[in-house]
């Protein structure tokens, strides 16, 4: 579903890159985490693949589109789950996704029905016409989500999607993140809570300085690194217990 080949990125003002020089095949169906510590390179990454910023050098597909020369059939094959929330605070929860449907060419009753489902299975239909200030972060991340699927897209990119939640909407969130990758969704997420991590996705890619240290199932990883039980180890192995701060 996604192949990266080469791909480089360095920031006008930076002295370092961000991504250096990153191969990465991800299959269709996959649940894949893209882990690493801060500063490791995972938005920048996640960034080009969204085609909001430009690699310095290599290249990309998706579904076997080239970013260069198919950058509005891609935009409309992705959805887009940003770690800050990206709704408008004093529209409703309604009104907050007929506008971000509008944008992906949806309307009428095939858009209201949607949404209607959407509220409903994520528990939010009785809040259908409140106004998004009054929303908790669980509730606020929960509408994120929706926004970002009203178009069916084929490839999900989360941003630390469970991010500040409460236990009962990150497992409600979860749940229905495993069911739409059923239903088909390739799924590409980023999170520091790496027992989710090993519990939710299919296969991971651990980077850091923007660059690919390893890859696999999580069982596997685990299994090959020596005295690891888990994949919070396997991190820590692999990237030294060494604070990452950054600003």
């Amino acid at each position: 579903m996604i192949k990266i080949e080469h791909i480089s990125k360095k920031y006008k003002t930076a002295e370092n890159f961000s991504v250096v020089d990153l191969d990465l095949f991800i299959e269709e169906k996959e649940i894949f985490g893209l882990l690493g510590p801060n500063g490791a390179g995972k938005t920048t990454l996640i960034s080009i693949l969204c085609s909001l910023i430009k690699p310095t050098s290599g290249s990309f597909t998706i579904n076997g589109l080239n970013y260069q020369t198919h950058k509005n059939e891609l935009k409309q094959l992705i959805g887009i789950v940003p770690q800050e929330y990206a709704l408008y605070p004093t529209l409703t929860a309604f009104e907050n996704l007929k506008y971000f449907g509008s944008m992906y060419g949806l309307h009428g009753k095939k858009l209201k029905n949607k949404i209607n489902e959407y509220l409903e299975i994520l528990g939010l239909s009785q809040f259908t016409n409140k106004r998004i200030e009054t929303f908790s972060g669980g509730m606020k991340r929960r509408i994120n989500l929706i926004a970002s699927i009203l178009h069916e897209p084929k490839v999900l990119f989360l941003d630390e999607p469970t991010v500040g939640v409460d236990v009962q909407s990150k497992n409600v969130i979860i749940e229905f993140l495993q069911d739409l990758n059923k239903k088909g969704t390739t799924i590409i997420y980023t999170s520091h809570h790496l027992n989710e991590a090993e519990a939710f996705c299919t296969k991971v890619a651990i980077i850091d300085h923007g660059k690919l240290i390893t890859k696999g199932k999580p069982a596997d990883l685990i299994n090959k690194q020596e005295g690891a039980h888990n994949l919070e180890e396997v991190f820590l192995n692999l990237t030294g217990k060494a604070l990452r701060d950054h600003a």
